[in-house]
């Protein structure tokens, strides 16, 4: 084997990982201006725009943009360029109703499978998620990146003993894909809701092994920030017809 060939490979790896890390750092912060509604729906990426804020170039944007886009945040319209995709609580309310459909029968089948291990993650990924909801009731918004991180992990943690690997899939794939609603019912209570004794509640339903309580108290959970952003999205409307 020409030792040159390797030579050159080993010198071109560290541009090739180097590369990926910022596209990688583009797309995480393109994607979190979105989530947190810094870069509004329905707002022109325009590249120049995005070059000065992020200081990355033409094609970096294009690749973080483009993974985006598959991630449905992002739309692209040929000819016409990249814009923030917009929201609707039609939207919200049709990813919420497959989202509870998956969810509640993962649920089902996790919390009848599941071992010692499995209610042991439960009762961690609980734990986790009180600590930051603690945090909640005084600053929202400067916890919200945490709080849905840990409230991931509770979801996850209550199906992780469901053994249909295709079921966790397309329920993690509608998961991500509400995060944004998630993120904006959060940090608007205009709905008074307790979500920390939603969370709890369904806790001690799946550790007593109440299998119809526990899916009853998930679908009224799933259910509940849908109204919360009806009435989030028509303050918002009467804002501006005002």
């Amino acid at each position: 084997m020409d030792s040159s060939l390797n030579t050159a490979e080993a010198m071109d790896a560290p541009k090739v990982v180097a590369a990926r890390s910022i596209v990688e750092a583009a797309y995480g912060a393109i994607r979190h201006d979105i989530l947190n509604g810094v870069l509004a729906p329905g707002t022109k990426l325009r590249f120049e725009m995005l070059r000065q804020r992020y200081r990355v170039g033409a094609s970096t944007l294009r690749e973080a943009l483009t993974r985006l886009v598959g991630e449905a945040l992002v739309t692209s319209e040929e000819q016409r360029g990249f814009r923030v995709a917009p929201i609707s609580l039609e939207d919200f309310a049709d990813l919420t109703a497959m989202r509870k459909m998956l969810e509640v029968e993962a649920m089902r089948q996790s919390i009848r499978l599941g071992d010692d291990v499995w209610e042991a993650g439960l009762v961690a990924a609980f734990h986790r998620l009180t600590k930051v909801e603690e945090k909640l009731l005084e600053h929202a918004d400067a916890h919200q990146d945490e709080w849905e991180a840990r409230n991931r992990e509770f979801h996850l943690a209550m199906i992780a003993a469901c053994p249909s690997r295709w079921l966790k899939h397309m329920h993690a794939i509608l998961y991500q894909q509400a995060e944004r609603y998630r993120r904006i019912a959060l940090v608007n209570p205009v709905v008074p809701r307790d979500i920390h004794a939603e969370h709890r509640a369904l806790h001690e339903a799946a550790l007593a092994r109440d299998v119809e309580l526990a899916c009853l108290l998930g679908s009224r959970h799933i259910d509940r920030t849908v109204a919360v952003l009806n009435r989030v999205l028509a303050k918002v409307e009467g804002v501006r017809a005002s």
